[in-house]
């Protein structure tokens, strides 16, 4: 039985607005590569397929323009997830290897106390800090190796010239044990920074957010422990 006339001009309309649609985001570059990407045998079939189309129905093109519409509207969402998901794991790599660079600078800067310490306990504490400061780069390097991304072994270039202005200082003035744990204290403090900053970032998955957030706690802690030293050795 045939439709009421106002019935088909409903369908009518809603299936060019559908149609319209599908058009628009067939316009768009990144459906165009999409579709690009489709094989030559299933293109085929669109030719052999729009011969057809005018055989068909107003209803069957009404549902066959929404399947189309709905079919483009997932390929794009998921595309755009997918680009969303590469920019994400960028900046994650980015972000990891900012906070190595400081991490390393820590490794740095207590085996340049090690050295320069006359106190016995003083140096064993600092070889204590090194290696805590190994692990905790060999932690976030494991990550970045996850990430197929190459590990990070170098210093931040402020930390380069501190240390290097430190040491034309103390060949100067001497090494003693309150200058070398205030130089100690800054170090942390630019640790410290790096953690929170990375932190902020919100680009850190679950485990990886734990592993800078525990580093970050530990990182704060000695911080206070120097401060402690440092106001013993000055009294």
């Amino acid at each position: 039985m045939n439709q009421p006339q106002a019935s088909q001009q409903d369908t009518l309309h809603n299936s060019g607005s559908v149609l319209d649609q599908a058009q628009q985001w067939l316009n768009q570059s990144s459906v165009t590569d999409l579709l690009d990407k489709v094989p030559q045998s299933v293109k085929g079939l669109g030719t052999n397929v729009s011969k057809s189309y005018s055989k068909l129905s107003t209803t069957q093109k009404v549902v066959g323009g929404t399947l189309l519409a709905l079919g483009i509207g997932y390929l794009i969402r998921n595309n755009s997830k997918s680009a969303d998901k590469n920019t994400s794991s960028d900046e994650q790599t980015d972000n990891l290897h900012e906070l190595l660079l400081f991490v390393n600078d820590r490794i740095e800067g207590y085996k340049r106390a090690v050295e320069e310490s006359q106190d016995p306990q003083l140096s064993g504490y600092y070889k204590q800090l090194v290696s805590q400061s190994q692990r905790f780069s060999n932690e976030l390097n494991n990550y970045l190796r996850q990430q197929n991304g190459d590990q990070e072994t170098s210093t931040t270039l402020k930390g380069k010239l501190y240390r290097a202005w430190m040491d034309t200082k103390a060949a100067v003035t001497g090494a003693d044990e309150e200058a070398i744990l205030g130089s100690n204290i800054y170090g942390e403090e630019w640790a410290i920074k790096a953690y929170k900053e990375a932190l902020s970032s919100n680009t850190l998955p679950g485990s990886l957010r734990l592993e800078v957030e525990r580093q970050y706690a530990q990182s704060k802690k000695t911080y206070k422990d120097l401060k402690k030293l440092k106001n013993k050795v000055a009294e």
